[in-house]
C-alpha cells in the first residue's frame, strides 16, 4: 500500500507551561488511523506525547478527542480520509486539561451519580434466549460508551457547570424507558429543572458526534415529552 507524508499538528500542554501546538511529520497509508499515527509519533519521534486510548476498535472510548475541530474517536478515523495535508489533533472541551491530549472525565462519570444510576447495566438477556410474544428481537438501549464527545461538541456545556449535560440526560431517559426496577418518577424529578432537560438547546451537535448511534439530543427531547405529557396529567387529573 503506497504511503504519504502527513503533518500532525498536536496540541501540547505540561502542568507549569503555557499550551503550544508541535508539528510532527509522519507516514502514513490507506489504513493508518489517527491514534496509530500518535503511537508512531510517540514511540519514534516524541516519547512525552501523552494521549488515552485502550481497544483500538471503539469500544472503550478512552481514545476521544478533536481532529480537525471534530470530536471522534481517534481509534477508527482514519488519517487519509480527512482528505487534509495538516491534521491539527486537540484534547476534548469542556473537561479540565491534565497533559496534552489528556483530560480529566471525573466531573463526566460523576454526572451520573445523584440519580443512583449505575455506569453499566448487565443485559439479563443470554445469546440463545427466546424474545417475548410480540416483540420481533431485542433491541439494545445501552450504546453509550461514555467518550465524553457529546459533552465537549455541546455548546451549552461551554457556558453551563451545572448543566448534566447530554451523556447523563440520555442514561436518564435509558433509565425511563427500561426501569429494572427503578422509578421512572424519581428520574424524572431529576432532569426537570433548569440545568436538566431544559437547558438544552436543541442544537443536535451531542448526536452529530456521537460514535454509537446513542442520539443524546433525541434523548434529551424525548424526556421533555414525558415530562409535559406527565405535567399535563396532573394538571387535569390524568396519570
Amino acid at each position: 500500500m503506497a504511503e504519504q507524508t502527513v503533518q500532525f499538528k498536536v496540541f501540547r500542554y505540561k502542568q507549569g507551561e503555557r499550551p503550544s501546538y508541535q508539528t510532527y511529520t509522519v507516514r502514513v497509508d490507506p489504513r493508518t488511523t489517527v491514534l496509530r499515527a500518535l503511537e508512531q509519533i510517540r514511540q519514534e519521534q516524541d516519547g512525552t506525547l501523552a494521549f488515552r486510548h485502550s481497544c483500538f476498535h471503539a469500544s472503550c472510548g478512552t481514545c476521544g478527542m478533536k481532529v480537525n475541530g471534530q470530536e471522534v474517536l481517534a481509534c477508527v478515523t482514519n488519517v487519509l480520509e480527512l482528505g487534509t495535508p495538516v491534521v491539527v489533533v486537540e484534547p476534548l472541551d469542556n473537561a479540565p486539561l491534565i497533559t496534552d491530549l489528556v483530560v480529566d472525565m471525573g466531573d463526566f462519570y460523576a454526572r451520573y451519580q445523584p440519580a443512583g444510576m449505575p455506569m453499566i447495566r448487565e443485559s439479563e438477556f443470554l445469546p440463545d434466549s427466546q424474545v417475548p410474544e410480540g416483540v420481533e428481537h431485542h433491541m439494545r438501549l445501552e450504546n453509550c460508551i461514555e467518550c465524553g464527545l457529546c459533552l465537549s461538541a455541546c455548546p451549552v456545556a461551554g457556558s453551563d457547570p451545572l448543566y448534566l449535560g447530554p451523556a447523563a440526560l440520555a442514561a436518564a431517559w435509558r433509565m425511563v424507558e427500561e426501569p429494572r426496577g427503578r422509578d421512572p418518577a424519581t428520574v424524572l424529578a431529576w432532569v426537570d429543572h433548569e440545568h436538566g432537560c431544559w437547558r438544552c438547546h436543541a442544537a443536535f451537535e451531542c448526536s452529530e458526534v456521537c460514535p454509537s448511534n446513542v442520539d443524546p439530543a433525541g434523548a434529551i427531547m424525548a424526556l421533555r415529552r414525558e415530562l409535559t405529557r406527565r405535567k399535563i396529567g396532573q394538571l387535569f387529573g390524568r396519570r
